[in-house]
């Protein structure tokens, strides 16, 4: 059983969450880039190698020719994205919660936390699509030598004018695929990992820099386990030309399959666990410290 140190409040998960996505981009956009490109480079022709060998063969040559900006690139859409879209996912986490309470004080168990954590990925999936559309075609393009958008606002006006609103949207069931039980596994291994390092007789509420930083990062490699095959499939979709996927993800994989096997789903794998830890970590540290701050000065919110 979970333990619910205080009342539930949606509101101030609402700020709280805003403020550790912003912590948590700025602490895990480099390994993000390194993760998309490795995702949708191109199949090496015969005879030649692979643009990138490997995660670190991609951080070296991205740091080597672009700088160290270069590993922010994209970073303007999920900045100005992620803080609504983590004040939507904590706050859709926290009526989740609620929700399942017949009383304020009831524990909720771990399944009831599980199934509060897939709304908050309903939730957040109309942000995400898009957000996540603009910040992959930005980061590919930076990779190759054709610069088609001048930045993330000319990006959305030029799918917009190519293919409306569904161009914009592109990816958002492969999105809610993605988002909906990773955000589960998320916020009940959180909870699960703030319950275990909590002591005897103390709230989760008391818990350590370390310990919120450990069960933050941990809550993140648990998420992107489950979240990486349809997050492979969303990035190939997204950045696909229009049309060559016309039944969507069935198609794309079937193409990874037919090409590259099983192992071509976990692509970026090593970027994407060495990105989850610190940059969830930092996300989690970002919510805890703003949750305090809000109960302090809120305390009937």
């Amino acid at each position: 059983m979970a333990k619910q140190p205080q009342p539930i409040s949606p509101g101030k998960n609402f700020f709280a969450g805003g403020f550790g996505g912003v912590c948590l981009v700025f602490a895990g956009h480099p390994l993000d880039t390194i993760k998309v490109r490795l995702q949708t480079q191109p199949k090496a022709v015969p005879g030649q190698p692979l643009l990138y060998s490997g995660t670190f063969d991609c951080f070296k040559k991205t740091f080597v020719k672009e700088g160290f900006l270069g590993l922010y690139k994209g970073m303007a859409a999920p900045i100005i994205g992620v803080t609504p879209m983590f004040a939507i996912c904590f706050f859709g986490f926290g009526l989740g919660k609620k929700l399942q309470q017949k009383h304020p004080n009831d524990i909720l168990t771990y399944p009831q936390l599980f199934a509060a954590g897939m709304l908050s990925g309903v939730f957040t999936t109309a942000i995400m699509a898009p957000g996540e559309r603009i910040k992959c075609l930005l980061q590919v393009q930076s990779a190759s030598k054709e610069v088609k958008y001048a930045g993330p606002m000319d990006c959305v006006k030029q799918l917009y004018r190519e293919s409306g609103i569904r161009g914009v949207y592109k990816g958002t069931a492969l999105t809610l695929m993605r988002d909906v039980p990773a955000s589960g596994m998320y916020f009940m291994s959180y909870e699960w990992l703030k319950n275990i390092l909590t002591p005897e007789g103390r709230s989760p509420s008391e818990l350590s820099v370390p310990s919120i930083l450990f069960a933050g990062g941990m809550a993140g490699i648990f998420n992107w386990a489950v979240a990486i095959p349809p997050d492979v499939l969303k990035s190939r979709f997204q950045t696909a030309p229009e049309g060559k996927y016309p039944h969507g993800f069935r198609d794309v994989l079937r193409e990874l399959l037919r090409e590259e096997g099983v192992a071509s789903l976990y692509k970026g794998f090593t970027a994407v666990m060495l990105r989850a830890f610190p940059a969830n970590a930092a996300c989690f540290l970002g919510f805890e410290v703003a949750m305090k701050f809000l109960n302090w000065a809120l305390p009937n919110l």
